[in-house]
């Protein structure tokens, strides 16, 4: 999924599956290092992070699996693969406290959405708990239960 400027370009990817599969926590912005047709590709809005994670290796280095930045359209034979691992930019501390909670159990790195600010490729990331069946059903009980109340406080009006 990805929202739209006015002029038809898209602004930022985000992740569908994040908020349904996950209870999200603590969020934190990471810089991309990208290629320069990767670059080109998000800001035609043709990417998709829907199945992609965040591992920290044993250099701690944050690295996104599973991101795919389709092939820039007017690229020449240097393009890049779309599936390519690509590392994220963080301070030291934050990783380190990333990864705490990641050893502390439980824990994963859920990316949730890829943007621009002041021209500068941006990946949000929390910290997430996966989320149980019954957890997510409850959800949507709950998302349907206010949905419905708005529609009658709405025709009362």
């Amino acid at each position: 999924m990805s929202k739209k400027k006015d002029n038809g370009r898209q602004s930022e990817i985000r992740n569908p599956k994040a908020a349904r599969d996950y209870e999200l926590g603590e969020r934190v912005e990471a810089g991309l290092a990208l290629t320069g047709t990767e670059v080109k590709a998000l800001r035609a809005g043709r990417a998709n992070i829907a199945d992609a994670f965040v591992r920290i290796d044993a250099d701690r280095i944050p690295t996104l699996y599973h991101a795919h930045i389709s092939e820039y359209d007017f690229g020449n034979v240097n393009n890049h693969n779309p599936y390519r691992p690509r590392r994220l930019l963080l301070h030291a501390k934050e990783i380190r406290r990333l990864l705490g909670a990641i050893q502390a159990g439980g824990m994963t790195i859920v990316p949730l959405k890829i943007y621009f600010a002041h021209g500068l490729a941006k990946l949000q990331i929390a910290l997430g708990k996966g989320k149980k069946l019954f957890d997510k059903r409850a959800d949507l009980k709950k998302r349907d239960d206010e949905r419905y109340i708005r529609r009658v406080l709405g025709k009362r009006r």
